[in-house]
């Protein structure tokens, strides 16, 4: 058969290193194999013109535990490291009766331990000069430390005793309800987080997908000492767990502290049933909380990706970068390289930077429609939402979004050859940024050891970049957008937020 290499790609899983395959393949298959390995060599080839810090990354060792733990490295010069432990398990792990039982866990893991108490704990974190952090998502939980080198076994005996000791005290946890119902009152006053959940409320309804992650006030005072447990004894085991190192680390000496202590984790749950995934169906709908006395709106909008493995997951990177983002009190508008952006952000606000270059941004910025908008990629292991926030004056709210509507269903027929590659190189500088430093890079590894099973190299995602082109950004806008259902969440004075048929009609692309 004849194919070129943007068809060729799609014969290669994330799941798998560029240019590996091991199918067993038919005669017609192997002369597309050969024609593959070309496309690949070429890119490889390519890659020899990538500057010295995407080729010299140290490169990432891998060893996996008895248990299934698997320990991942980079090492690398410095007298700093951050270790991590990254566990395969968020709030939609969760069933309605225990919905905020992982965050609840993640306070509760810092609260004292069998060998040490809350004062203890932190007191040592201090001595070392360290930093001690955590973090719940949807789909992961993760503890980490940033330390000096000579502390790293330190480090790791502090997180396994974490997690793998806490006492889960009666009376702290009564304690600890105060402190997240404080906080979830906290979250509450913030726009930016309320939407979000509103989306994901509305776009996953009737799954563990659209909870909180923080939980409800009913939940957060009935959670007991037995769901912390639960919750514990189902998900923290080893296949699901990863722990990261990067900066000052050696990979085998980590190998060894990892082993002493989380090598007597179970590599089951003690129901000895294995953890599904648990289905998160997209529904095309809409979900407003009206609220006239707030000054603004918020709208978000989004579609459904096909998450990490998905073939369309680097273009649709591409496509967030295209859009772009804008804020009225950054200084620039009409010149934004965004369409959308700069028809949303022009007129009598505008300071500077008629020239940026989003279409969105540019079309946004050609009247005092919005005070910010900005493009999302929010991805899962196997869904996603890609969309773009707004926040605009009651007034403005229709316009801004018949404007976003109109820049995203166009992204399927109307993108050029310039916006993409501009797109390209705005993706690849972003993602260098995003690894500056030991906890960066540390997270980069624990988050694609759990969704890869691999780390790819700087090297292989600037290839990946570098091998989208216009027709793979259009056919991802095509699958994802054009005449797609889409979620849609309104927050504040929305009285003016189109209705969801009107939103649903521009789905598909037309020039007026």
């Amino acid at each position: 058969p004849t194919l070129n290499c943007s068809a060729l790609r799609a014969w290669f899983p994330w799941s798998s290193p560029v240019g590996t395959m091991a199918l067993r393949l038919s005669s017609a298959a192997v002369r597309a194999a050969a024609q593959a390995s070309r496309c690949m060599s070429s890119v490889a080839s390519a890659t020899q013109a990538y500057p010295a810090h995407v080729l010299n990354v140290p490169a990432t060792e891998v060893t996996t535990l008895g248990n299934g733990v698997r320990v991942a490295t980079e090492g690398g010069h410095g007298e700093t490291a951050t270790v991590g432990v990254y566990i395969d398990a968020g709030s939609r792990y969760e069933t309605a009766a225990n919905n905020g039982v992982a965050h609840f866990l993640e306070h509760m893991n810092f609260k004292g331990t069998k060998n040490r108490t809350k004062t203890g704990l932190e007191m040592q974190v201090e001595d070392m000069g360290g930093h001690l952090n955590a973090y719940t998502s949807r789909e992961q939980t993760v503890y980490y430390a940033k330390v000096l080198k000579q502390d790293v076994g330190a480090a790791v005996d502090l997180l396994a005793d974490m997690l793998t000791g806490s006492k889960y005290d009666e009376a702290a946890i009564e304690a600890e309800r105060g402190v997240i119902l404080r906080e979830l009152e906290e979250v509450s006053k913030m726009p930016e987080e309320v939407i979000f959940d509103q989306l994901h409320e509305t776009a996953y309804q009737g799954s563990s997908m659209g909870y909180t992650i923080l939980g409800s006030p009913e939940n957060i005072r009935s959670i007991s000492r037995a769901d912390l447990q639960n919750f514990v004894d189902t998900h923290y085991t080893g296949p699901r767990i990863v722990v990261a190192g990067a900066g000052a680390v050696e990979h085998g000496a980590l190998v060894e502290l990892a082993d002493k202590a989380f090598g007597s984790l179970p590599s089951t749950p003690a129901s000895g049933k294995a953890v599904e995934l648990p289905p998160a169906p997209f529904v095309g709908s809409d979900i407003r909380m009206r609220d006239d006395s707030l000054p603004t709106a918020h709208v978000a909008l989004a579609f459904e990706t096909g998450g990490w493995l998905d073939g369309h997951a680097f273009p649709i990177m591409v496509l967030q970068q295209l859009l772009g983002q804008w804020d009225r009190a950054d200084g620039s508008g009409a010149n934004v390289s965004s369409p959308l952006c700069r028809e949303l952000a022009a007129g009598p606000y505008v300071h500077s930077g008629a020239n940026v270059s989003s279409p969105l941004c540019r079309e946004l910025a050609a009247g005092p429609y919005v005070h910010s908008a900005s493009t999302f990629n929010t991805t899962y292991k196997d869904t996603g939402l890609f969309g773009v926030h707004l926040v605009a004056d009651p007034t403005d709210v229709f316009t801004a979004t018949a404007i976003a509507m109109h820049n995203l269903a166009r992204l399927a027929t109307d993108t050029t050859d310039v916006e993409v590659q501009r797109a390209k190189q705005q993706l690849a500088t972003a993602l260098t940024m995003s690894l500056d430093g030991t906890t960066a890079v540390c997270e980069d590894i624990g988050r694609q050891m759990l969704t890869y099973g691999r780390r790819m190299t700087p090297a292989e995602v600037y290839a990946r970049i570098a091998s989208v082109d216009i027709a793979d950004v259009q056919s991802a806008a095509m699958a994802i957008i054009h005449d797609q259902d889409i979620a849609a969440a309104g927050l504040g004075n929305v009285h003016e937020m189109p209705d969801y048929n009107y939103l649903r009609r521009r789905t598909y692309f037309t020039s007026t």
